[in-house]
């Protein structure tokens, strides 16, 4: 449980599952430059104590057994560390190679080397039904919960109502996202689905409320989690086989391609085009090996006219990737690209394929959040449609290579402290 537990960050919000409300793709997130429209100013938020009402109101009226909503949410008071979390997901402003190797460990390889040898059975199982490798469910398993390591220490997990309700009555730019997740959650405890006999601290989950081994949202829990190993419950909570094959029941939902993998590192010619690495265009492998792009290591290409986008995390001077569908949907699980990466490289790591062959621009200062606002708010008043929330998205970086390229630089959407003060000093 880092900072989303799966979130349901608002990553995925922006993001997740951790499975939020926007899990789009990376392509869909990228935008045309348009001129920006002034977004509307969000209704005065209501008291606690008005919004709570509200709520059991809801409930009831959604499903939620009247005496379940009151003993639920009767006297519950804001958690006010919870506001504070959606101002800092670490997927969006820690630098990309810092997200990746705090998650991407010695340590975690090898304990999710364990797992892969514990429940090679039922792992082999769900391969079978679902389509989606062992590696790349053990990989999310690893990344939102430490192989479920996490999700008893009272110093990281929050009771899941109490988190949901915070953010339904104290976020309004969410407020109807965040309320539909509770009832959700909610009539999951009245049906008595969550074995709560033996989670002895209640329902508990991330800082947005995501549950269990693999950080379901609780409309995701109830859309697509399964009992796969026959005990009648779809329990993500305490049997990692369940969470396991619900992952698998998500990413096949999405559109997950059976025996093709999530793409991988390759090597870019010299004086290579960055505009080309735009998010969005697809090109053959053969079409990419005809511009000069190889795999960083040796591999066989065996469907040259399989289609892939080029991706620069850190720009020109950092790792190349050619991503192939799948990586779109684990982005559909959280939409931050440095979550993606992470999930995807721990999958090969898992697998024992190396590290990354090039190293990331460490030298570069990252932008602290004033300064990412500020990049924002320069280049929204320069005509592009991006918005101000201080994390360097899909939009963000769509922007940036249409301002670089306007300006002769390489276009390659790398947000750094030189161009920011470039961009500063332009008229």
């Amino acid at each position: 449980m880092d900072d989303r537990i799966m979130s349901a960050s608002p990553s995925r919000q922006g993001s997740h599952t951790g499975l939020c409300a926007l899990r789009l793709g990376i392509a869909a997130l990228v935008l045309a430059p348009a001129l920006a429209v002034a977004a509307p100013e969000p209704a005065p938020t209501p008291s606690f104590e008005t919004c709570r009402t509200d709520l059991i109101a809801w409930a009831a009226a959604h499903d939620v057994p009247q005496a379940v909503a009151l003993a639920q949410l009767g006297g519950l008071e804001p958690d006010p560390e919870v506001l504070a979390a959606t101002r800092n997901q670490g997927e969006f402003v820690r630098p990309i190679w810092d997200y990746l190797e705090a998650s991407v460990t010695p340590a975690r390889i090898e304990a999710g080397q364990r797992k892969l040898a514990e429940l090679a059975t039922p792992l082999a199982a769900i391969e079978a039904k679902y389509g989606v490798d062992r590696y790349t469910l053990v990989a999310f398993w690893g990344v939102e919960s430490s192989y479920g390591t996490v999700l008893d220490n009272l110093a990281v997990v929050k009771p899941v109502v109490r988190s949901l309700a915070t953010l339904s009555c104290g976020d309004p730019t969410r407020a109807a996202y965040w309320r539909d997740e509770l009832t959700a959650a909610l009539q999951i405890l009245a049906r008595g689905e969550a074995p709560l006999d033996r989670m002895p601290n209640g329902l508990t989950g991330s800082w947005a409320g995501a549950m269990g081994h693999t950080q379901f949202m609780p409309t995701v829990y109830q859309q697509h989690a399964v009992d796969f190993d026959g005990d009648g419950k779809r329990d993500i909570w305490t049997s990692a086989t369940d969470a396991l094959a619900s992952t698998a029941s998500y990413l096949l939902a999405h559109s997950w391609r059976a025996g093709e993998g999530w793409g991988y590192e390759v090597v870019l010619p010299e004086g290579f085009d960055a505009a080309l690495a735009d998010e969005t265009t697809s090109r053959s492998l053969a079409a990419w090996r005809d511009l000069g792009v190889k795999p960083a290591r040796d591999r066989a290409i065996s469907d040259a006219a399989a289609q892939a986008t080029l991706i620069l995390p850190t720009g020109i001077r950092g790792p190349a990737f050619l991503l192939r569908p799948n990586f779109s949907v684990i982005l559909r699980y959280n939409t931050a690209l440095a979550y993606a990466l992470t999930v995807a490289h721990l999958s090969d790591r898992l697998r024992g394929d190396p590290g990354f062959s090039r190293d990331w621009p460490r030298g570069d200062r990252p932008l602290s959040g004033d300064e990412r606002r500020d990049l924002q708010s320069r280049l929204t008043e320069r005509g592009y449609a991006i918005g101000v929330d201080g994390k360097i998205g899909p939009k963000t970086r769509a922007a940036l290579r249409a301002y670089q390229g306007s300006v002769g630089l390489p276009a390659d959407g790398y947000a750094d402290a030189a161009l920011l003060e470039r961009i500063r000093a332009a008229p």
